[in-house]
């Protein structure tokens, strides 16, 4: 708690996050912002509504989070000017509801299922197409997903695994249209989509129809 004090008290608050202040100025890169912050009335605990909504946003912390999620987006433009556009297809019926198929040059190939992260909040398969590469050249398909972020869901996080299990089994279902092992899929996620890789693990495939041991691993 006094750690993340003293870092907002040396740091300036922006509607889009921070620039470091005086006392770190000479850093590279960096800009002196606004005044830093001041202690305003305690929402929680000891806490001001600063400090609580700094605690769930890791770009408080993360000074460089922004610059590094835009590389994301370029590196997956370049992912996508060397392999070609992947197959775009919907696996339900609302328009976040869909998936990016980066294809394998070899038939009957396993498939990795990618489930991307952004706080629960944000994050698009599209930018997240740049591990592609490395699968395909491998010899297994790529598959990342869309799903709905926690806000648009109003809160509940129950609605986008859902959407991840359906578009989980929606893979399987429809694995051997783009030359995929039915027999050989596996799922992975990366910071929130972690959770909701765990959470798909974690999950009865026979309440959706597909077999218990659809998944053969998990990242």
């Amino acid at each position: 708690m006094h750690d993340r004090r003293a870092f907002l008290k040396a740091t300036a608050i922006t509607g889009a996050g921070i620039t470091l202040g005086p006392a770190s100025a000479l850093a590279a890169n960096c800009t002196i912002g606004p005044p830093p912050h001041v202690e305003g009335p305690h929402v929680w605990m000891n806490m001001d509504q600063v400090e609580l909504d700094a605690a769930y946003d890791q770009s408080f912390y993360a000074p460089l989070l922004r610059r590094i999620i835009k590389r994301y987006a370029s590196s997956s433009d370049a992912t996508r000017a060397r392999l070609g556009e992947p197959k775009r297809v919907n696996y339900g019926p609302t328009p976040v509801e869909g998936l990016d198929i980066f294809t394998a040059k070899k038939p009957n190939a396993p498939v990795f299922v990618f489930i991307h992260g952004g706080a629960w909040r944000s994050g698009a398969a599209k930018d997240y197409a740049f591990p592609a590469e490395m699968f395909v050249n491998a010899g297994a398909h790529y598959v990342v997903l869309d799903f709905s972020s926690v806000d648009a869901a109003n809160g509940d996080i129950a609605v986008m695994a859902d959407q991840v299990r359906r578009a989980i089994v929606w893979t399987h279902k429809n694995a051997a249209s783009f030359g995929g092992d039915v027999d050989r899929l596996y799922i992975g996620g990366h910071s929130s989509g972690g959770h909701l890789c765990g959470v798909a693990l974690t999950t009865d495939w026979q309440a959706f129809g597909a077999p218990a041991d659809m998944i053969k691993g998990g990242l």
